[in-house]
């Protein structure tokens, strides 16, 4: 039942049940062919010219246009995302609201959605944030960054790292501080790259920890330094970070996580979901964690090594605007399953419509990288 806070946000309360609607690609058919003419017959007392005298040949219609070629009403599309329950969401599903450059022009500058990814060898990567319809509603920024990039010099101990941030939500520059976190995190987990190359190589998760540890107190001196330099108070930065860092390197089948403060990292495997594998408190479990650790405050991380990686093994590092829904509704975790699981890889525009799977009352922002690992 949908209902209106104080404040005029709609808020939901009905339960949710899947009906999914397949998606269709309407097309016409093309202009009616032309029909033959009759032709012109020669009179009894004249001799026939060369056209009369030439045999008639029966007009063939032209074949059908393909669907999105010239001659259709429409090109094809993916069409509104799919949602759980009964109804979709009230809330429009494309971005709606801006922030005003005059209120902050560093919120205004930042898009309401962002699509990356790569492809190395056997690994393919794809990643989306999304701006949650609670901000769009009352067009606020989006407080998610993401970062797809490689760390290390080139040969054996260069690494992809894979990053999401979540602004907390009460900061009021959270959305400059996941962003400038997944910067600063690009820039000194390189400078580290050799040792945790070299841990990650042997299997050494305290050298892994220790050396994450040293990059996170770097970031969090630099962003509290921004806010002081800034006259903020570097609570306003307030933000989460999750890494995974992967070996290009195929015979190193072990990967690299540091956390700090709350999201997910999912594994899909065969088909079938494991939640938590980086086995953190309240991870998994559906519920909010309103205390979590945040950046600059933060001086340390969680630290997991993970693996042996499989190949056909699908990775999923997102934020809580995933993670939540994901634990809570089968629905969504049957479609992201068949969507991400089939050993087919969507292409950016498919992963992003596919990331999009709507659930009545989780409204925040959206953040996925998701890693596919294949045959060497």
């Amino acid at each position: 039942m949908q209902q209106e806070s104080a404040d005029g946000v709609p808020e939901y309360s009905d339960p949710l049940h899947a009906t999914w609607s397949s998606v269709e690609l309407i097309v016409s058919h093309g202009p009616s062919q032309p029909q033959p003419q009759p032709q012109p017959q020669p009179q009894p007392d004249a001799e026939p010219d060369a056209a009369s005298a030439a045999p008639v040949r029966e007009s063939v219609p032209a074949p059908e246009p393909e669907p999105g070629s010239p001659g259709t009403t429409r090109p094809p599309v993916l069409e509104t995302p799919w949602h759980s329950g009964s109804k979709p969401p009230m809330y429009p599903p494309v971005p709606q609201g801006l922030p005003s450059v005059g209120a902050d022009p560093e919120a205004a500058v930042l898009p309401d959605i962002v699509v990356d990814g790569a492809a190395y060898g056997p690994l393919t990567v794809r990643a989306v944030s999304v701006r949650g319809d609670s901000h769009r509603y009352l067009g606020e920024p989006r407080q998610d960054a993401l970062c797809v990039t490689r760390i290390g010099s080139p040969g054996a101990g260069e690494m992809l790292l894979l990053a999401v941030a979540d602004g907390v939500g009460s900061a009021p520059r959270s959305h400059i501080g996941s962003n400038e976190v997944c910067r600063l995190a690009a820039i000194y987990l390189d400078r580290e790259a050799v040792g945790l190359s070299a841990a990650l190589d042997a299997g050494d998760g305290r050298a892994f920890a220790e050396l994450a540890d040293k990059v996170v107190g770097q970031i969090a001196a630099l962003v509290t330094d921004r806010a002081v330099s800034a006259e903020h108070d570097p609570g306003a930065y307030a933000t989460t970070l999750r890494a995974l860092l992967v070996p290009l390197d195929p015979a190193v089948r072990s990967r690299g996580f540091l956390a700090v403060g709350d999201g997910g990292t999912s594994l899909l495997r065969e088909g079938a979901w494991q939640l938590d594998i980086t086995g953190e408190e309240g991870e998994g479990s559906g519920m909010i964690d309103t205390r979590t650790s945040a950046l600059p405050f933060a001086r340390t991380a969680v630290t997991r090594l993970l693996g042996p990686a499989r190949p056909g093994d699908v990775l999923v590092l997102c934020t809580d605007g995933l993670s939540t829904p994901l634990a809570g509704e089968p629905e969504m975790r049957e479609f992201l399953g068949a969507a991400w699981g089939s050993g087919d890889i969507p292409g950016p525009a498919d992963f992003l419509w596919q990331a999009q799977f709507r659930v009545k009352s989780y409204d925040d922002d959206r953040t996925a990288v998701v890693l596919w690992e294949g045959t060497a």
